[in-house]
Formats: structure tokens, C-alpha cells, sequence
């Protein structure tokens, strides 16, 4: 992290409170927003995700077709592909279960907090929850793998 632009951070932060502003102002912070969006009611949400996708897809593409660097970090600007396994479904699964019971996806909870929805500390919490079991579960199968591993090496 040492070789990242002493402004990463403080970029980070300003476009993070920008995002959350933009969420607030445009009533996407709410969950009644997001589920009505879900039951087929109102497709706001639908229109906003849409103009973030073409725009970020748009200038990505520039910035990869002109061989551009991250200013922040100097990495180049390239696709990386992951592989669609069943981590990747189930975490899709999980994911829009949990959007779709708690009415919020996880950049859009916190700017539900920020204008005074108190209630969705739950849903906060359950995702920090998620997340932690997630790693642990990971990292368990990781070490099960690892010792499995160094066993086999061992006879």
C-alpha cells in the first residue's frame, strides 16, 4: 500500500461522500426505492444503475483503448475476468436475497444512514456478519487444504 499516491485515500473518501450525496439526492438511499424497484413498480433504480454502467463502461474502454494509467495508482486500466464458479452463484445468491429482504444493497446502506434511516444498521450489521463468516469459512478451508496438502508432502 506503501506505493499508492499519498491522495488515494482522501480521493477515496471525497468520491465515497460524492457517491452517497448522489444516492441521498436521488431518492436511491431508500429502501421503499429499492423494493419497488424489485416488485417490477419502478424502474428509477433501473435507469440510474443503467446510466452508471454505459458511462464507467464507456470511459474504461477509452482509458483502456488509449493505454491509460490509474493516476492514483498507476496500474494500468485492463478488464480482469474472473472465473463464474459456484462462489461466484452463491454469493450472487446471497446478495440479492439479502437486497431483496432488506431492501438496500451494501453502497446504498450507508447512505440510508446517512440521511437518518436508523434501521438499517440491521441490515449493516448482517452484512458485517456475512462478511466475517464468509472469511472464516474461507480461510478454514484454506488451511484444511494447506495442511491436507503438507500431509500428503510429508509420506
Amino acid at each position: 500500500m506503501s506505493d499508492r499516491h499519498p491522495l488515494f485515500m482522501p480521493v477515496i473518501f471525497v468520491g465515497g461522500l460524492i457517491f452517497g450525496v448522489g444516492l441521498a439526492v436521488s431518492r436511491m438511499a431508500r429502501p421503499e426505492v429499492v423494493l419497488d424497484f424489485l416488485q417490477f413498480e419502478d424502474f428509477g433504480l433501473l435507469l440510474v444503475m443503467g446510466g452508471a454502467a454505459v458511462t464507467t463502461g464507456i470511459v474504461f474502454g477509452l482509458l483502456e483503448w488509449r493505454g491509460s494509467r490509474a493516476p492514483l495508482t498507476g496500474q494500468d486500466y485492463a478488464r480482469r475476468l474472473k472465473s463464474f464458479d459456484r462462489n461466484v452463484l452463491a454469493g450472487g445468491v446471497i446478495f440479492g436475497a439479502g437486497w431483496g429482504i432488506a431492501g438496500i444493497c451494501p453502497g446504498a446502506a450507508y447512505a440510508s444512514l446517512g440521511i437518518g434511516n436508523l434501521p438499517i444498521l440491521w441490515a449493516l450489521a448482517g452484512m458485517f456478519l456475512g462478511a466475517y463468516v464468509q472469511g472464516y469459512w474461507r480461510e478454514s478451508i484454506r488451511g484444511d487444504a494447506g495442511a491436507t496438502a503438507a500431509g500428503v508432502a510429508d509420506d
